[in-house]
């Protein structure tokens, strides 16, 4: 680049002060320097929103891998590399990142104290995401809350209850108790007690019981079916019957099952008893 002296002796320069030329300079190095940050700001804009829409369709292009996990990592990334360039642009400007990292630092412990509800629903909801105990389309209880998990981000999860209303249950107390996850397992036990009269053929009672069930094509032979006498009772001989279905069909299977094997029961003239009380009236003396 020309000197200030060769600069001024060119009629271009003609007639300008020392003064004139500076500011002119200063200016020019002023603008591209402020290009330059564009440029890099929305470089990295751009190698941000790449790098986040990567590995969402990469979740995307392979079934096994969690949607959601994966969405929540790509934000992360995203977010890092736009901070990664923010403190390049103010390294260039010549501005010490480590107090700015102390002051960040500073503020968020700040920020931290004043929304410690807040935060800890997010690094909740960070715990579910990573650990997933739970997914959508579950069929949960968490919090004494008990439905169908339709969404889950950063600060709730959102469940559908079996009236289908919405119920929205703060993270901190979703990961903060017991979750109960009827969905996690492909198969359930379905369990009933039937009680039948003392003067009643056991024998014939359970063959009825069992055929009723097991006839039922929702009802799994492996394992094993149980089907026993467990309890003799105060007016009943109470029959446990235990049988594994799919879960997707538990509720309606155990409620069919309960009439049908009633049903049965009558059909087969099998009594089934039920408490009586009988009233005394001592004589007048």
């Amino acid at each position: 680049m020309e000197n200030f002296d060769t600069i001024l002796e060119t009629e271009i320069w003609q007639g300008k002060s020392l003064g004139d030329l500076l500011t002119l300079e200063t200016m020019a190095s002023a603008a591209g320097s402020i290009l330059g940050v564009v440029a890099i700001l929305v470089l990295g804009w751009i190698v941000s929103a790449w790098v986040q829409r990567r590995i969402v369709k990469l979740s995307k292009a392979n079934k096994h891998l969690d949607d959601m996990l994966f969405e929540f990592l790509a934000s992360i990334a995203r977010y890092v590399i736009m901070g990664f360039t923010i403190l390049f642009v103010l390294n260039t400007f010549g501005v010490e990142t480590t107090s700015v990292v102390a002051i960040i630092g500073a503020a968020g412990l700040a920020i931290g104290l004043a929304l410690q509800g807040t935060l800890s629903n997010i690094a909740a909801g960070v715990m579910l995401i990573l650990f997933r105990p739970i997914k959508i389309g579950d069929f949960v209880e968490v919090a004494d809350y008990m439905g169908t998990v339709k969404h889950i981000s950063l600060n709730f999860t959102e469940l559908a209850n079996l009236s289908n209303v919405q119920v929205i249950v703060p993270n901190a107390d979703v990961w903060g108790n017991i979750i109960t996850n009827y969905s996690s397992n492909d198969t359930r036990r379905a369990e009933w007690t039937f009680g039948v009269g003392y003067g009643a053929n056991l024998g014939a009672a359970e063959k009825i019981i069992r055929d009723t069930i097991m006839g039922d094509e929702r009802s799994h032979t492996d394992p094993e079916p149980f089907i026993q006498v467990t309890n003799l009772g105060d007016s009943s001989v109470d029959f446990l019957v235990r049988v594994w279905c799919n879960a997707s069909d538990y509720f309606a299977y155990r409620a069919d099952m309960t009439r049908k094997v009633k049903e049965a029961l009558d059909a087969g003239n099998i009594d089934i008893p039920f408490p009586t009380r009988t009233i005394v009236q001592a004589a007048a003396e």
